[in-house]
This record gives C-alpha cells, structure tokens and sequence, in this order.
C-alpha cells in the first residue's frame, strides 16, 4: 500500500530537506565567498560568510603567480588533469563495462572464480598497493600514462555495471541473437544504448576519483610540467605566508570542473539512482 503523505507533514519533510541541504551547502558557501575576500579577512569565523568587498583579485592573483617557467603554469596544471581524466573516465567506461558483460551475459569456465577475485579487489584499499605499484613502475615517473594507467581497470566499476546488466532481461539479448547478432553488436548496439544511466554514474564517480587524486601523484610526479592540479594545489599551499584567499581561489577552479561534469551527467545519474531504488 502506498505511503499517502498529508500536506503538514509534506511541509515537514521539505523543510527538513531544506535545513539539511543548506548546512551541507555551508562549506562550498564559506568556500566561495572566501576566495572573493582579501587574505585577512576569510578566516574571521562566522563573519567570512558576509558578502563584503568581494572582488576578483584573488583568481588574478593565482593566475598570475603561475604563468611563468619557474613555478609553472595554471592552464597546463589543469590540461594534465583534464587528459588524465578523459583517459581514464574514457578508458574505464570501456574496459570495465565489457568486463561486466563478459562475467554477465557470456558463458565461459572460471567465470565464477574471476567475478569473485573483483569482489575481493573492492576491498583492497590503493594505498596498501601504491608503494609496490612505485617500485613496479620507478622508470616510467613523470609521464601522463603512468599516472592514468593503474586506474583504467576498476573493480568496483566491474561490480556496478555487472549489477545493472544483471537486471536487463536475457530476451532482449535472445531477440538479437535471432537477428544475427554477435556478442559484440549486441553489447554495443543493444546494452550499451539501454545502460545510459550506469554508464553516467560510474563516469561521475570515476572522474570525482581521478580528479582529485594526490598519493599516486606525490609518489610519481616530480616535474611540474606533468603535475597535476590537486598536486599543485598542495604545493601552492605550502607557500609562505599562505594567502587564504587566493587558497580558497584556487580550490574554487579546482572544484569547478567537477560540478561541470554533474551538472552534464546529472539527468542519467538520478535515473540510474532512480531506477536502482525501484529495481531494488
């Protein structure tokens, strides 16, 4: 029987909905407002949330001291991070969802025993791996593809598209076959089109991961024409004295990205949401 909600206790559940999004809405708020404030006045308490002598001074600021040889520049800090998350979201989306297919759909021996070895990787955190993972690839440090290649293969992506082409009913796949399709055209032409909703889900989380990755780079990264920017940004932070407001500046350009990549994938991640919830 469906739940009827009286209007009083709609009104209850939004309001409280509301209070909740804006406390979690704080920080990026504070954020913000901090990064369009002069140094000595953001870390003031509460009073760093009053929208006074805001200006753009500080994003000139950070742009400026990072355009030069010597310390770097912003633009090529933020491409490294921009053609380190395309290969990798790009790469993953393809490896792993036709690694999901092939330990779903398709019938071979030991397929039991690798989906079980996935599972088993998802508990095993990166930075138990990353020291003999730096040894393994000492020669290849300060290069682009070393720092994406250990994250393409990803087992918890494995394990969120298997669930999703679980629940696609096999008829659909029965029907191609009768058509003559192969196992390729299928996948390709039949599932990857009904999966939009996975496919953008582990395309968030995967850039959400990547681009805010820190110990491969501190580990592999040494020359700042291939750093990346949260690498970067650490290393303007560690800056004497530290000006806070260009720090919150540059978390700002840091951030903006991501919210770029949401706002594109949104529509298919509340769908996918939405139907997990339902499906479940």
């Amino acid at each position: 029987m469906a739940l009827i909600r009286t209007p009083v206790r709609r009104v209850l559940d939004y309001t409280t909905l509301s209070i909740l999004a804006f406390i979690f809405a704080l920080p990026a708020l504070y954020l913000f407002l901090g990064s369009l404030k002069p140094s000595d006045e953001v870390l003031n308490g509460l009073s760093g949330f009053l929208p006074v002598h805001l200006s753009f001074d500080n994003y000139a600021a950070v742009l400026d001291s990072l355009n030069s040889e010597s310390t770097g520049h912003f633009w090529q800090f933020m491409g490294v991070s921009v053609l380190l998350s395309f290969v990798v979201v790009t790469g993953g989306l393809i490896v792993n969802s036709m690694a999901a297919y092939g330990l779903t759909r398709l019938k071979w021996r030991g397929q039991n025993a690798v989906f079980t070895l996935v599972l088993l990787l998802m508990l095993i955190p990166f930075e138990s791996v990353a020291v003999p993972l730096f040894y393994m690839f000492n020669g290849q440090r300060n290069t682009i593809y070393i720092q994406a290649l250990p994250f393409v293969a990803n087992a918890f992506a494995i394990y969120q598209f298997h669930t999703f082409f679980k629940k696609i009913p096999p008829s659909i796949e029965e029907a191609a076959r009768l058509d003559g399709a192969g196992p390729w055209r299928t996948f390709f032409a039949i599932i990857v089109p009904m999966s939009r909703p996975v496919f953008a889900s582990v395309a968030i989380l995967t850039f959400l991961i990547q681009w805010g990755s820190f110990l491969w780079p501190v580990l592999m990264v040494s020359d700042p024409s291939v750093r990346p920017l949260p690498l970067e940004m650490s290393v303007f932070q560690g800056q004497q004295p530290p000006d806070w407001g260009q720090i919150l500046a540059f978390g700002v350009l840091l951030v903006l990205p991501v919210l770029v990549v949401f706002a594109f994938f949104q529509r298919w991640f509340v769908e996918g949401v939405a139907s997990s919830a339902v499906k479940g």
